[in-house]
């Protein structure tokens, strides 16, 4: 909300009973009210701050409450789909869930915290959500991930988000012979499963979950019962988790 307009608010509830219709104010009435607000603005500028405070404090307990309740509806489809790489430990007491790009800048900031973290910290559980929003080079990059997944397993899914994460050309007809040897899989078997409907509905179905989660870039993510849209350094998700753990112990 304009400053201005929180100002003129909090004049007006400060005028006696019957006065608050602006409306009914005539020319000079209104000029003299804008010259008493403007006055207010200039002798008070702290409760101007403080009312923007408690706007920003109001607009985030909002969002956290339209999360809460995202989360409820879509259990199911953020933490147990059946299609999803599962890593980390499987069985471990905080999970987090990623949306991902393979050509975003701050994803592959990410990956490299995230593998700090899965290795210093073996309780964590870890889901990817492909999540290709930044072009032709990422759409190829993920199908190729997804189509790896279904037709060889998690290992080497795992093997290759690392080498496409750590890539720096293009990826393309001319570039995906590379990748699949530097994962050390065979490009043949999954090169027609890449434009299947079951590796469409795949990237389909996290589009879909993503846009319900109002996410809008990458990277974003969901650390049990909190989603966090944007990138998150290391020590931030270890302070995530040790809160997780000890709200919960």
């Amino acid at each position: 909300m304009n400053p201005l307009k929180i100002a003129a608010l909090l004049a007006v509830f400060a005028l006696p009973a019957g006065a608050t219709d602006l409306e009914k104010l005539t020319d000079a009435e209104r000029a003299t009210f804008r010259a008493e607000v403007r006055a207010y603005l200039i002798e008070n500028p702290e409760v101007l701050l403080e009312a923007m405070q408690v706007l920003r404090d109001r607009e985030a307990q909002s969002e956290a409450a339209q999360d809460d309740e995202l989360l409820a509806q879509l259990s199911p489809e953020i933490f147990n789909d059946g299609v999803s790489f599962i890593g980390g430990n499987p069985d471990g007491d905080v999970t987090i869930v990623e949306f991902m790009d393979y050509r975003c800048g701050y994803c592959r900031r990410a990956h490299a915290d995230l593998t700090v973290l899965l290795k210093t910290d073996g309780n964590i559980r870890w889901i990817i959500k492909e999540f290709p929003i930044l072009g032709p080079d990422s759409d190829l990059a993920s199908k190729m991930a997804v189509a790896t997944l279904q037709h060889y397993g998690d290992e080497a899914y795992l093997s290759l988000h690392n080498v496409l994460m750590e890539f720096k050309g293009p990826v393309n007809d001319k570039t995906l012979p590379i990748l699949a040897k530097s994962a050390g899989i065979e490009l043949a078997p999954i090169r027609d499963l890449m434009d299947s409907d079951s590796v469409n509905e795949h990237i389909g179905r996290m589009h879909a979950l993503g846009q319900k989660l109002n996410v809008t870039g990458t990277p974003a993510f969901v650390i049990d019962d909190t989603i966090l849209r944007g990138y998150l350094p290391l020590a931030d998700m270890q302070n995530i988790v040790a809160e997780i753990r000890a709200n919960a112990g």
